[in-house]
């Protein structure tokens, strides 16, 4: 009978506290569901743009699109059980198949791991009654969905009826076929050069299926976490969910089993059993240790320790070894160099009938706000701002986080080959290139491409990155000539570049053209030099050779020539003209000196002798012996 009482008590209470955690959750909140966009490229007639509910398991391509042709299965149009044949759905424009299925008669992830056995890329489920989008949810915990659940690795999404109903009237049809466009381009925001994103899990290690998902992937992502935290590309944190107790139920041994502070913050008891194991309060208090070292490392800038510290506590203090304990913990904390007292003081008193303020915070974060969505189920990944939809895996869930950076600020990690294409190695991607510099305008980002004339090797090119960059500012000339003419002969070169003009090209002298052609000027046929009489013209490439008859000597400024004496007596005369003229600035130089100098003396004389009496003034002097002395201070 007592049993019985007690039984009826718990029911109750559960009832209580769902009805508590709804009420939570509801209050200026609600579920947001995450799209896609999708477009139908043809027909012709029925092109429009329509939003797609992403699937929450499969992986969505975020910050990339597909495009394939839309296929309805001739039977089994809910797609519950596995299709006939290898690869039973082709596409006659030899896209990638996109396969159309109807919602109902069996799980969402059902349909779409029968559509990937079947060869589909992606699967969009059409839904049954006209109703606003909701999101395709994972089924709960079985022996057969676990089976597939993880397996699944193409993008799904649910579609509107009336949506549906087109494609599968325009493929009835079957003239044209149906070509659609999946774009996951901007269903992650991309505002900065910096991602935040949060997970929100738990540090039970024994819930089955979700609790090994969610260790697993903090392993997995602890690499790539880090390398971005450490080089300033993303801020994580991360959060722990937790509800209260009833307050009638407050002095129960179901809260005080599951509950620190008073009922305040509780989290279910690991094994369902309260005679047994571990306790939820013991899950609460090690969440609480865990956000506490998050912060005490984030105040001397190591926050990724958090990643360190859950492994390590993973593995050394687990559940399932029975060594899930506070003394295990701060082993864990001594090995990482972590504060203990710090981290104790930011715990609080777990006994004590008071507001814990971390978990306090963590409660009014679980409710969603702006963008986010409520935080109901774990675990759950928010990337700036936005539930990340989607199986949690490493790969898949960097995909995500890459496409939260605005392009081409995206870390190195991003652009390997094994999460996007580089498009510019087909093509150059369609923009602008300089091949005999190497230079291009091409720069890949996650997203695909961007064509910007570029900065390479100190030089500034401008242009509009698709059909033209020129070089501008210093240093153009040594790359390409900054593109403008150029050429070389007889071991001599001539450009149109010039450092002084930073932005044109203009021929050199003894060339004219437009600076990117230039051709050289006969100055000998077109009688622009060598008038003098007597002379005779060479024409040059760049410029010219004039020469005079006899013995004289042509002057280019002049445009002259004049007589070039070679005796020895002409050059004596020559060595003593220059002699005397060096003589004589030598002899003025000292005399200059010397006048400078005397002139000086006798200024400085003359400002001495207005403070200072001279010798011959103090004999010329009457002294009067009966005079009072002068004051020090009086004027003379």
């Amino acid at each position: 009978m007592v049993t019985t009482h007690m039984a009826i008590l718990w029911n109750l209470l559960v009832a209580s506290w769902v009805l508590s955690i709804v009420l939570v959750c509801t209050v200026d909140a609600r579920f947001v569901v995450e799209k896609e966009s999708i477009s139908v490229l043809s027909p012709l007639e029925l092109r429009s743009k329509r939003d797609g509910a992403i699937g929450n398991f499969g992986v969505p391509v975020y910050g990339g699109s597909m495009v394939g042709a839309v296929v309805y299965p001739d039977k089994g149009f809910s797609g519950c059980n596995p299709f006939d044949g290898d690869k039973p759905f082709k596409s006659k424009f030899r896209l990638p198949v996109i396969l159309l299925l109807d919602r109902g008669d069996c799980y969402f992830a059902k349909k779409v791991w029968n559509g990937q056995q079947a060869g589909a890329a992606a699967v969009l489920v059409a839904d049954s009654v006209n109703e606003p989008l909701i999101t395709m949810d994972s089924p709960e915990e079985s022996s057969e969905a676990d089976g597939y659940i993880e397996k699944i690795e193409i993008p799904s999404a649910l579609i509107e009826r009336a949506f549906g109903e087109s494609l599968k009237a325009a493929l009835k049809k079957g003239d044209e076929g149906v070509v659609i466009k999946l774009d996951w381009s901007e269903s992650m925001p991309h505002p900065d050069e910096r991602v935040e994103y949060e997970l929100w899990t738990n540090s039970n290690d024994e819930c089955g299926i979700r609790c090994d998902e969610q260790m697993n992937f903090v392993k997995d992502f602890k690499g790539h976490a880090q390398i971005l935290e450490k080089g300033g590309f993303a801020q994580f944190t991360p959060h722990y969910i937790t509800w209260y107790c009833p307050r009638p139920f407050v002095l129960s041994s179901q809260c005080k089993s599951q509950c620190i502070n008073h009922g305040r913050y509780c989290a279910p008891d690991p094994e369902q059993d309260f005679g047994v194991g571990y306790q939820g309060k013991d899950v609460v208090y090690e969440n609480l240790r865990q956000l506490c070292v998050h912060r005490v490392a984030n105040e001397t800038n190591r926050s990724w320790v958090w990643w360190d510290y859950v492994t390590d506590f993973h593995i050394r203090c687990s559940m399932k070894k029975k060594r899930y304990s506070k003394e295990c913990a701060e082993d864990v904390m001594k090995s990482l160099d972590l504060p203990i007292e710090k981290i104790k003081t930011c715990m609080g008193n777990p006994e004590a009938d008071v507001v814990n303020e971390v978990l306090k915070l963590e409660q009014e974060l679980q409710v969603g706000r702006g963008s986010r969505g409520d935080v109901t189920i774990l675990p759950t990944l928010v990337i700036n701002n936005v539930q990340y939809r989607g199986k949690l895996e490493r790969t898949a869930v960097l995909k995500a986080v890459c496409a939260g950076y605005k392009e081409t600020t995206e870390p190195r990690i991003c652009l390997s080959a094994d999460l996007e294409t580089n498009e510019c190695l087909e093509k150059n991607g369609g923009c602008w290139q300089d091949t005999n510099a190497n230079v291009t305008a091409c720069k890949d980002t996650f997203r695909g491409r961007v064509c910007e004339c570029p900065l390479a090797n100190g030089v500034q090119y401008k242009g509009d990155g698709y059909t033209s960059c020129e070089a501008m500012g210093p240093g153009r000339c040594t790359l390409n000539s900054g593109g403008c003419w150029s050429d070389t002969r007889d071991g001599k070169t001539f450009s149109a570049c010039s450092e002084s003009d930073l932005t044109g090209c203009r021929c050199p002298k003894g060339f004219r053209g437009d600076g990117h052609t230039c051709e050289d000027i006969n100055e000998c046929k077109e009688r622009l030099a060598c008038h003098c009489d007597g002379c005779t013209c060479k024409d040059t490439w760049g410029g010219y050779d004039c020469k005079c008859g006899g013995n004289k000597l042509y002057i280019t400024d002049q445009d002259t020539c004049i007589e070039r004496s070679s005796s020895k007596f002409g050059w004596f005369i020559a060595f003593l003209v220059i002699a005397s003229v060096a003589g004589a600035g030598i002899a003025g130089y000292i005399f200059y000196k010397y006048r400078l100098r005397s002139y000086m003396d006798s200024e400085i004389m003359a400002i001495m002798s207005q403070y200072m009496p001279l010798d011959n003034q103090h004999n010329n002097q009457v002294v009067h012996h009966d005079a009072e002395p002068l004051r020090q201070g009086s004027s003379v």
